[in-house]
């Protein structure tokens, strides 16, 4: 076969140019008339003025990312419903207490289920202890728990769209470890003014393969004005490389990627900011005009000439003197004839005004307006951008049943746990991991110290050692009785297990069931029986039908005999 010379192909597409009547592409800017997709027709009148640019994730982003995360920051604080998406946020995905599930990958390191059973037992306790003191000893500031931390990672996130902290070693007494994590303001994650070559990308120092190295932080935020006035190394920034040099984890850089070779992020909220910032708009001006339709504007309409008018207002000489004394002797007559009272009607006074003169009383505001409506398809799209329901970010269930009630929960409550697993469950392994990994090098674990254990450091032994699952917020339900007869025929056929089930309550399974145990023991020891048991009820099913089922057996069996 014949291979094809650039002349003959340079022919061919002149003839299709001829023939379909388009351009051929001219580097990277142009675009087909008469495209096949339509949305890439440049000649279409509402499309022709839409040309955005074609840039590199970074050269999109970087630009406005300072402004695009003060102006989310701004919403967060001044705008009720944004606020409330993020404490929604937080309340889904975090909730009251964000509790660690150790589960070791025991098989990965040859150890037994009953090694693995002590392990979780050990580094349970031991981590929650740390993690909940009020100590705050995870915390480099010494002001938030392991699960206050994690609440702000989530709106730091919510507003920014990436989390930024690093992982001291701090020597002060008495602390019982060394790890502590401290958040950075991701405003001072910033390229110094001597260092714009192009292997730093907004702070971030990558390798050849995109890959992040090290981060310059600003020693201050640039409008610290106390440490900027004060001089020293606030204008100044340090270089943190991402990991120590055997390889312990320094910097946690967290980020969700929507293109490729994406160093920074900004929220999902800012795809809604022009919407947002109009709903607020549109509820000020609402609020102003409820306020001027409460008001009213009160004029006097006179049919006297002006002269005698304004002498009704006080001026006693000229054209109008006349007339004011004339009016002043008939008002004087008629407060005679009414007395000091004067005339009311359900204790509401009625005025007597000059002769030939008419108060006229109208509504300040007229109204008018788009109305609710309006409003509540706003509100709609600040729920997508925030990724929850209308009904939980208005409030407003007024046309709410149980169907729609459930769907709504159930789409916030994927969205939210979408969250947890690529932001929420990755930050607090991390830290887990680090913390894990002193105490383990400081003897502390005792369950490290069986014979058989394998290297933490060998291959994937670390992630076999420190592999955890997070319950965080309970899924709530709608109606209590249905959710938890559902929950239990997916445990009675198998479908689910006591672990799962209890985590979407917010509760660790093991400590249910010591405390049901405790129970059944104590109630035992008292003498006291219940109808249903707590616990053969969630194994099995209801006792109660067991127990008619196993009586009707027992009278079968009674008459056969």
């Amino acid at each position: 076969m014949a291979r094809m010379t650039p002349a003959v192909a340079a022919e061919i597409f002149q003839d299709i140019d001829d023939v379909v009547g388009m351009g051929l592409p001219s580097g990277d800017s142009a675009v087909a008339a008469g495209a096949a997709y339509e949305g890439a027709d440049q000649f279409n009148q509402w499309l022709a003025q839409w040309q955005p640019g074609t840039n590199s994730a970074d050269g999109d982003m970087l630009p406005i990312k300072a402004l695009a995360d003060a102006r989310s920051r701004d919403v967060a604080r001044n705008d009720g419903y944004v606020q409330a998406g993020q404490g929604i946020a937080k309340d889904s995905i975090v909730g009251g207490m964000y509790l660690a599930n150790s589960k070791p990958e025991h098989k990965h390191l040859r150890l037994d289920e009953k090694w693995a059973e002590e392990f979780q037992e050990e580094v349970e306790t031991k981590f929650t202890l740390a993690a909940e003191s009020p100590n705050c000893w995870l915390d480099a500031q010494r002001t938030k728990t392991f699960t206050g931390m994690m609440r702000l990672a989530t709106g730091i996130y919510s507003s920014t769209g990436e989390v930024l902290a690093s992982a001291e070693w701090l020597r002060d007494k008495p602390r019982p470890f060394k790890t502590a994590i401290q958040f950075i303001d991701l405003d001072r994650l910033t390229t110094p003014y001597d260092r714009g070559d192009q292997i730093i990308r907004g702070g971030v120092r990558l390798n050849s393969m995109g890959a992040p190295q090290g981060y310059y932080i600003r020693n201050a935020h640039p409008t610290d004005f106390d440490r900027l006035m004060t001089g020293g190394d606030a204008f100044d920034w340090k270089y943190v490389p991402a990991r120590k040099s055997w390889g312990r984890m320094q910097m946690i850089h967290l980020k969700e990627e929507n293109r490729a070779a994406q160093t920074r992020a900004v929220a999902d909220i800012v795809a809604g900011l022009k919407s947002i910032k109009i709903t607020q708009k549109f509820r000020d001006l609402t609020l102003q005009q409820a306020v001027l339709q409460a008001m009213y504007a009160v004029n006097i309409e006179s049919d006297l000439p002006p002269e005698a008018a304004f002498a009704t207002l006080g001026q006693t000489t000229g054209p109008g003197a006349a007339v004011a004394k004339y009016g002043a002797e008939y008002l004087a007559a008629v407060q005679k004839f009414i007395g000091k009272k004067g005339i009311t009607i359900d204790n509401v006074k009625i005025p007597h005004f000059f002769p030939g003169t008419r108060l006229n009383v109208r509504n300040a505001g007229a109204p008018g307006g788009p109305g609710q409506d309006f409003e509540k398809s706003l509100l709609r799209h600040i729920a997508a951008v925030l990724g929850v329901s209308y009904e939980e970010l208005s409030k407003d269930y007024s046309k709410t049943n149980y169907s729609s009630a459930r769907a709504a929960l159930s789409q916030t409550w994927k969205f939210m746990q979408s969250r947890k697993k690529l932001f929420a469950d990755r930050l607090a392994t991390i830290i887990y991991t680090l913390w894990f990994e002193e105490q383990m090098n400081a003897g502390e674990i005792e369950a490290m110290k069986y014979s058989k254990c394998p290297n933490y450091y060998d291959g994937l032994n670390s992630e076999a050692y420190c592999a955890v699952e997070w319950i965080g917020a309970a899924r709530g339900q709608i109606d209590e009785l249905k959710e938890t007869q559902a929950a239990v025929l997916r445990i009675k056929f198998g479908l689910s297990t006591h672990e799962d089930e209890l985590a979407k309550l917010g509760k660790d399974w093991r400590k249910v069931y010591a405390q049901l145990e405790r129970e059944t023991a104590e109630r035992k020891r008292r003498g006291i029986i219940l109808l249903e048991d707590n616990s053969v009820n969630a194994a099995s099913g209801s006792p109660r039908e067991q127990d008619e089922k196993s009586t009707e057996g027992e009278t079968a069996n009674a008459e056969a005999a």
